[in-house]
């Protein structure tokens, strides 16, 4: 297994960003799934990051409180935000929620003696192993499966497809959005907490725009289709830069690019159930 042992030593950094990286996309995933534009997730990441790794060097908390912690925080911000902005929708709701990301960054910024301000957390104790975020990506799976196929998980198909007549029958819409909004920063900040505490340094440039336009890219790149979509989008992002590492001062751009391809050409994401069942149809025919 020495083979095994160089390989993890070079890349295990990479591995486990996948893991958290597929978190983040799982995270808008679900407000996507619920017909909200919402682009906050980057902020909850860094909201969950900083309140983890602050209870454990500051106050010496166990990794489990800490990660507690940091999910409870960024869902304890979503539900304050999410009363007036979920009111919103589609460019203006994503506007908003820009915005209030850019506020996050800045609280950070000028909070030095807690966050460390522009210089950032640096010292975080790598407490995350492979099979915390292992067993994360499973069990935020296996929540969203069931979600999926519950009462609650069709109310979202609903509210998607058209708001007005999921209300009309008897759908409680706002409460709905509440609750997909309010879980996405759940898991956008337990992703921040693993991340922060695989990285040792955490800054507030990590969470800006970027990075949610990152998580969003990975998102719609796989669809929202199925679990699986946001998953591989998470995977093939996150890997895209190691193969082009000749470009990465481009990344930006690429994302973007593949962004628009897959609106144009592929609107439901690369993992569409409908595409991949006609394909193998089309494979078994010949």
């Amino acid at each position: 297994m020495e083979w095994f042992d160089n390989f993890w030593s070079i890349y295990s950094n990479l591995v486990l960003t996948l893991g958290t990286n597929a978190l983040l996309a799982l995270s808008i995933y679900l407000t996507l799934s619920c017909g909200m534009l919402a682009m906050a997730n980057a902020a909850f990441m860094g909201i969950g990051a900083y309140t983890a790794s602050i209870l454990t060097m500051n106050f010496e908390m166990p990794f489990t409180v800490a990660l507690l912690g940091g999910m409870a925080a960024p869902m304890l911000v979503a539900f304050v935000i999410g009363k007036p902005t979920l009111r919103l929708s589609g460019v203006y709701l994503a506007m908003a929620t820009l915005g209030f990301g850019e506020v996050v960054r800045v609280v950070i910024l000028n909070t030095e003696s807690w966050t460390g301000g522009a210089l950032g957390l640096n010292g975080i104790p790598q407490l995350t192993q492979w099979w915390h975020i292992a067993l994360a990506v499973v069990l935020a799976l296996a929540v969203l499966f069931r979600l999926r196929r519950s009462k609650v998980g069709r109310a979202f198909e609903a509210i998607k497809e058209d708001e007005t007549a999921a209300g009309l029958m008897g759908i409680d819409v706002n409460n709905t959005k509440m609750l997909a909004f309010v879980l996405g920063a759940l898991l956008a900040g337990l992703a921040g907490a693993l991340n922060a505490h695989l990285t040792f340094f955490i800054g507030p440039n990590e969470y800006g725009f970027d990075r949610g336009v990152e998580i969003l890219t990975m998102t719609i790149l796989g669809g929202i289709g199925s679990l699986a979509g946001p998953v591989a989008g998470a995977v093939i992002l996150t890997l895209l830069p190691e193969t082009l590492r000749a470009f990465n001062d481009f990344r930006l751009v690429i994302n973007g690019v593949i962004l628009v391809l897959i609106v144009l050409f592929l609107p439901k994401g690369i993992w569409d159930p409908a595409l991949l069942r006609s394909w193998f149809r089309r494979r078994r025919s010949t």
